[in-house]
């Protein structure tokens, strides 16, 4: 049998409470090992003889599971908490307070059986499950909450549930302590995308910045013998159709993608934000669209205009998803569809939005610089697919960071122009749109081929603090 790497790892503390039958935590510790196996979660839990059938009820019984959570601290992303009988409310606030891990937790109770209310059967987890929520809050612990109030492991939704908090406890983890790479200076015309970058830093967000000319400088001494530009070369190829990119234009793409890829690997970046025009083509002569679609679908996302708070944006959706996703202008009505808008940029979204992706130039940013000198963008429609769309953004009058989210599709709908583009229908869009201009966001907004709106609300809301604005 292959030995498949779990993915997630999450502390479980089993309550109990000893005037109830000890069987039902004995039961459900067994239950609980099979199913987090079938869903490739690995459980760091006391054992059977560590404790009374491996809960928590006593303050000693906690203090030992805090230790064993503490030894695994680096490796746990999150919580369960699983009340297979009313629990011992203080056992878990404990356990949580003493380890001190700041992780999402779940809080999880076992359904009783109508026919099973006898003293040798009941469990009053749905009381009990109450009585830990309330610790929990006087406690100052964040946690999170199962569809039902009572579910069994075995219910699907119970299954989603789970799957959905490993997602957001994905999210909490990888924005705590994600590494953003800002690439130049925004645009002088954008002011769209100014940012607090000690908003940002208090929040756990940090951000590297270096001088577009020493990326290009970087690049102008590579040559087109180079082994590493040779490989990148094959790359883009393997890639993307180059269309009728000139092959001197293609050795400057793979150039200047030698050069930050170099920067990401140096500075451990998870994501970055790029001066994409209109430096880089009157100095350098071309587009670096090729390069950040490159970037964002290999999960390392990468936005235009020097968006730090875009790529941000686009780092979360795929924390949540484990999908890529892409930056994208709120660009156009839709004829006269009030639910349907269309989302446009030059060419750099990751190739899995671009089924026909092919390399071409920016021909609206060719009217300033020269189309000879935008090669490098790509051409591509997005087809239907569900849509998970947002932005998070810094509110340096207020001193916080805030974000909207919301789903809705991509549609088939017939769209004649040029660049990535999509078509999107979203419920009550006007209103949408009235909260962006109302709250003053910026006019990019991130899409990802998802639905996990939900997955962000709660992570950003409820354990980072961010006002999130869910729009439905």
């Amino acid at each position: 049998m292959l030995d498949i790497k779990p993915t997630t790892t999450l502390g479980v503390i089993i309550g109990n409470r000893d005037f109830f039958p000890d069987k039902l935590v004995a039961e459900a510790r067994k239950d609980l090992i099979t199913f987090l196996k079938q869903v490739n979660i690995h459980p760091i839990m006391l054992g059977e003889v560590d404790s009374k059938l491996g809960g928590v009820e006593t303050f000693a019984e906690a203090q030992k599971c805090a230790a064993l959570f503490r030894r695994h601290m680096d490796e746990i992303e999150g919580v369960l908490v699983v009340l297979p009988n009313f629990g011992d409310e203080k056992g878990v606030a404990e356990t949580l307070k003493l380890a001190g891990l700041n992780v999402p937790v779940l809080i999880q109770a076992y359904p009783d059986e109508l026919n099973k209310l006898d003293v040798v059967n009941r469990r009053d987890a749905w009381c009990g499950k109450i009585s830990v929520c309330n610790n929990l809050y006087q406690y100052g612990i964040k946690y999170s909450l199962t569809t039902k109030h009572v579910t069994a492991l075995s219910d699907e939704v119970f299954k989603k549930d789970l799957l959905d908090f490993v997602s957001v406890c994905k999210v909490v983890r990888g924005l705590r302590k994600v590494r953003i790479g800002a690439v130049g200076a925004r645009p002088t015309a954008f002011n769209t995308v100014r940012y607090s970058e000690k908003l940002l830093q208090r929040n756990g967000i940090s951000v590297t910045t270096i001088d577009l000319s020493e990326i290009l400088g970087n690049a102008n001494k590579l040559t087109a013998n180079d082994q590493s530009v040779k490989d990148k070369l094959e790359k883009i190829h393997a890639y993307t159709s180059t269309g009728k990119t000139p092959s001197e234009k293609l050795v400057q793409i793979a150039k200047l993608d030698v050069v930050l890829a170099e920067f990401v690997e140096a500075n451990a970046l998870d994501c970055t934000a790029i001066q994409c025009w209109t430096s880089l083509q009157q100095n350098y002569g071309c587009n670096v669209c090729t390069s950040m679609s490159m970037m964002s679908e290999n999960m390392l996302p990468s936005a235009c205009e020097v968006d730090v708070t875009g790529t941000l944006t686009m780092y979360a959706m795929q924390l949540a998803s484990g999908s890529p996703s892409a930056l994208v202008d709120w660009n156009n009505n839709y004829a006269d569809d009030d639910t349907k808008c269309v989302l446009f940029h030059c060419g750099n979204w990751a190739k899995s939005f671009l089924p026909d992706i092919t390399m071409s130039t920016a021909p609206i940013l060719g009217t300033t610089v020269g189309t000879e000198n935008t090669y490098g963008a790509l051409d591509g429609r997005t087809p239907a697919m569900p849509l998970t769309y947002g932005r998070i953004s810094t509110d340096d009058f207020n001193g916080t960071i805030k974000a909207y989210i919301g789903e809705g599709e991509l549609t088939n709908d017939a769209l004649k122009t040029f660049g990535n583009r999509a078509v999107a229908q979203i419920n009550d869009l006007q209103g949408l749109m009235k909260y962006v201009c109302r709250n003053g966001f910026e006019h990019h907004v991130v899409m990802n081929a998802s639905k996990t709106a939900g997955i962000l609300k709660e992570a950003m809301e409820n354990y980072l603090g961010w006002e999130t604005y869910l729009h439905e």
